[in-house]
C-alpha cells in the first residue's frame, strides 16, 4: 500500500513540476511578445530609410551610445560592405531577451537564395526601440 502511495505521490508532483514549467514558459513568452512591441516596424523603417538612400535617417534610428562608438562614414561603409541591395526578402527570428536588450536575428535572402544573417540588438529609449548593435553573423 505504500508503494502505490508513493508512485501516487510522485505522479502528481511530476504534474505539478510540468505545469510550473508550463505556466512559467507561457508567462515569459507573453511578456517578451508585449516587450518586442514596436521592433518590427523599426526595422522596416530601417531598411527602408537604407533603400531610399536616407542613411542619416536610418542612422538616428539608432541609440546615442551606438553613434558614440560608430561615426557616420563607419556606418556608411559598414553598410556598403554589406551588399544590401542583392537581398529582396527579409525574414525576422525569434527574438531573444538579455539583460533588457532584445536581440533579434534578422535573415535578408537574394533572389539567387544568398543569405545574409544579421543580429540586431534594441535598447528601449524613452519609450521607444532605437537599435544599439548590428553584427553580421557567418552562416
Amino acid at each position: 500500500m505504500d508503494l502505490g502511495l508513493a508512485r501516487e505521490f510522485g505522479f502528481k508532483a511530476l504534474l505539478a513540476g510540468a505545469g510550473a514549467l508550463l505556466l512559467f514558459w507561457s508567462i515569459t513568452a507573453i511578456r517578451l511578445v508585449i516587450s518586442a512591441r514596436g521592433i518590427n516596424p523599426l526595422i522596416k523603417q530601417f531598411f527602408t530609410q537604407v533603400a531610399a538612400g536616407r542613411i542619416d535617417a536610418a542612422f538616428l534610428l539608432t541609440t546615442k551610445t551606438y553613434r558614440q562608438h560608430v561615426n557616420r562614414a563607419q556606418f556608411i561603409r559598414f553598410l556598403a560592405s554589406l551588399k544590401l541591395n542583392r537581398y529582396r526578402n527579409l525574414k525576422s527570428g525569434r527574438p531573444r531577451l538579455q539583460e533588457g536588450q532584445i536581440i533579434l536575428t534578422i535573415k535578408l535572402i537574394a533572389e539567387n537564395k544568398d543569405e545574409l544573417r544579421l543580429d540586431f540588438t534594441f535598447n528601449k529609449v524613452d519609450d521607444s526601440w532605437r537599435i544599439d548593435r548590428i553584427v553580421p553573423l557567418n552562416t
